[in-house]
């Protein structure tokens, strides 16, 4: 499994990448105590900035031309901030559809970046954790079917396969990732738990975007650490 490699440079070069870490770092802690407060108004704005400025982090991180990785990976915040941002102009099941559709695509694009690393992944080494992730799937999609009829139906088992899948394979780009990508399936999966379970713990708001920040957060570390890792042994 790859380990967090020490390399000769920091993960953020000075400049413009830590002037975007810093934003992306004010921007949820300014959303993550707007959610305790139950302040609807600025959790919504920040929650339109929060992918854009941490799409800034990857992209001033990294330079051109930039690897295919690091590409698909930008493409995934692409379109994780059109899950965050889109289900704005709906209401009811049509913002949830819509928020689900975004998330969808952004956890293929994920999952099709990090295929090239399935070979240093839970898929290949530690079967039991693999066994470990295909079992809270199982779990999860359970919980979920009875409260989700029709069409609903298909998208919980499609969104927890993409989900899982991006999850499993992560472990292959970076421990970082790894963590990473646990978190996001993590704050997905109370989503999901909300929805069609009504399962809802205090503060769940706060919860949810805690862990989604973090997961998304340290995915794009891994990334970091993993080109650098690429750089070194070139």
């Amino acid at each position: 499994m790859t380990d967090v490699a020490h390399t000769d440079r920091p993960l953020l070069r000075p400049g413009a990448a830590r002037v975007a870490a810093g934003v992306f770092a004010a921007l949820a802690v300014v959303h993550l105590v707007a959610q305790l407060l139950d302040a609807a108004a600025v959790a919504n704005s920040t929650q339109w900035l929060v992918m854009p400025a941490l799409a800034a982090v990857l992209w001033c991180t990294t330079a051109a031309p930039r690897p295919r990785l690091v590409r698909l990976v930008l493409v995934a915040l692409g379109f994780s901030w059109v899950g965050d941002t889109l289900p704005d102009l709906f209401t009811g099941d049509a913002a949830f559809l819509a928020m689900v559709g975004g998330f969808l695509v952004a956890q293929v694009v994920y999952a099709v970046a990090f295929w090239p690393y399935r070979r240093e992944s839970v898929l290949h080494r530690r079967r039991g954790v693999l066994l470990a992730y295909v079992a809270l799937a199982v779990v999860l999609v359970a919980l979920c079917l009875p409260g989700a009829p029709g069409v609903l139906t298909g998208a919980v088992v499609v969104y927890a396969v993409f989900l899982t899948a991006m999850a499993v394979l992560a472990t292959g780009v970076h421990r970082l990732a790894w963590i990473g990508g646990a978190l996001f399936l993590f704050s997905d999966a109370m989503i999901a738990l909300g929805a069609f379970a009504d399962v809802v713990p205090p503060q769940s708001g706060f919860w949810i975007m805690l862990t989604y920040l973090a997961g998304q957060a340290l995915l794009v570390a891994g990334v970091v650490a993993r080109q650098a890792i690429s750089a070194r042994a070139a």
